[in-house]
């Protein structure tokens, strides 16, 4: 299994909920078997600049992932999230 995992900061005078709006889309796309986005809780206090959003799905392999990335409602989104954001970290990594 490939875990996919996504930090979001907004620009300012962006919300953070509106850009979580748009990044919902992606649960439509139907390679990942698990898909979730959810509001950073800041809990952190010593990563002043923390991300607001997290993007977190699962798939049961590489094929799946490209797939997902391949989807034409991807491109869409990051069309749409692209000019609202400040910052995007991606990670993908095997399940153990």
């Amino acid at each position: 299994m490939i875990r996919h995992v996504v930090f979001f900061s907004a620009k300012p005078g962006e919300c953070p909920d509106v850009i979580r709006n748009e990044l919902m889309m992606l649960a439509q796309i139907p390679h990942a078997r698990h898909f979730e986005v959810g509001r950073n809780l800041h809990a952190d206090q010593i990563n002043a600049e923390a991300p607001d959003l997290v993007v977190y799905a699962e798939f049961d392999d590489e094929a799946a992932l490209a797939a997902y990335k391949a989807d034409p409602i991807y491109e869409q989104c990051i069309q749409l999230v692209r000019p609202m954001r400040e910052m995007r970290i991606a990670a993908d990594f095997a399940a153990s």
